[in-house]
């Protein structure tokens, strides 16, 4: 019988005490019908936990007994999650909930089966910091190149996937190399129809708060060959 939730957000979420409060604020204001909501607080050391609770009500919260990465906190929230398809919602508010429909219209009009929001699509860096917008463009090139995709930004959190096609997947990563791997594998069922549509972006410096560091872009290179090719 087919889920009554068409939906399922992610939020991993690790010492966003800053910018969770609005960015919940943001999802519950812009949530689709048949929609779930599920954060994962992957051992949160600030004041996240806190803030959580105000929301318990709203969204189902899980709490990492440690800090694990956001592949690990993926995966967690994929063992709770009951919708048709999943999508990943950072907490930082890099990302807009507000392109949530903008995101999920190829699916309801069956033009794809996974829907990237793409930062770059027909609007050159967009928001992006030209460190992380070549960082972005090259590991793009690098994935297309060997998985026969057409992407213009591997690398955006926001994806839409099937639930059963992730779960399929039997996910490793823990840290950010959850990106390349859900990619390349994806790719590699070849029944499976990407698109990209263009999203709103406001990227934040490691000074504000970005986790994200130059050695995640250096392993994502091994780990765009190794899911595309031994995994």
């Amino acid at each position: 019988m087919q889920s009554e939730i068409f939906l399922s957000i992610l939020v991993p979420v690790y010492n966003e005490e800053r910018t969770l409060l609005r960015l919940l604020q943001a999802v519950l204001e812009n949530l689709p019908e048949q929609t779930e909501v599920i954060v994962v607080d992957d051992g949160s050391s600030d004041q996240t936990p806190e803030i959580l609770l105000g929301f318990q009500a709203s969204v189902q919260v899980v709490r990492q007994p440690q800090n694990l990465g956001k592949g690990a906190a993926i995966r967690r929230g994929l063992e709770l999650a009951k919708g048709k398809y999943v999508l990943i919602q950072d907490a930082d508010l890099e990302y807009n909930p507000k392109d949530y429909p903008v995101l999920l219209k190829p699916l309801h009009e069956g033009k794809a089966d996974i829907v990237y929001g793409s930062r770059f699509l027909n609007n050159g860096r967009r928001g992006s910091y030209l460190t992380f917008y070549i960082a972005n463009r090259f590991l793009t090139i690098l994935t297309n190149l060997c998985t026969g995709l057409e992407l213009t930004d591997m690398e955006t959190c926001y994806k839409v996937v099937p639930l059963q096609a992730l779960k399929s997947l039997n996910l490793q990563e823990n840290g950010f190399g959850i990106e390349p791997e859900i990619t390349c594998r994806l790719a590699r069922q070849t029944n499976l129809r990407f698109m990209e549509v263009p999203i709103d972006y406001l990227g934040r410096t490691h000074q504000e708060g970005k986790k994200i560091k130059w050695r995640d872009g250096v392993k994502a290179v091994f780990q765009i060959f190794r899911y595309t090719y031994f995994k």
